[in-house]
């Protein structure tokens, strides 16, 4: 037992006036799991968890049934995509829009390129 407790404890048994309680140390879950992630440098994980997650938001219904980004490795996303004109759609027409979606969301350090894959 720590000797304040042990003090705070008999002042309170003898009846007699509590002095200012200490500052109050505790922080919310989120906030320490924040400090947590950031010391095992495991944020870029949760972040590319969060990515995974949403890509249909970021890139709507349509392409997102045919399309399935599989892993971010080094600011690179890579999408798995069904067919080959669907991969031609999106990497000549949609990637500059895509890019701009997920920088916007994510930050351009998170994201760099998105590099499409038909399998």
């Amino acid at each position: 037992m720590s000797p304040k407790l042990r003090q705070r404890i008999l002042a309170e048994w003898r009846g007699l006036p509590q002095g200012f309680a200490e500052k109050d140390k505790a922080v919310s879950v989120g906030e320490a799991l924040g400090k947590l992630l950031q010391t095992l440098g495991l944020r870029e994980r949760v972040s590319e968890a969060q990515i995974l997650s949403a890509w249909r938001d970021i890139v709507g219904d349509f392409i997102a049934e045919h399309s399935c980004p599989s892993r971010l490795q080094d600011g690179i996303l890579y999408v798995q995509v069904i067919q080959p004109t669907v991969h031609y759609e999106l990497d000549r027409v949609w990637k500059p829009e895509i890019v701009k979606r997920l920088k916007a969301q994510f930050g351009a350090r998170a994201i760099r390129e998105v590099r499409f894959r038909v399998g």
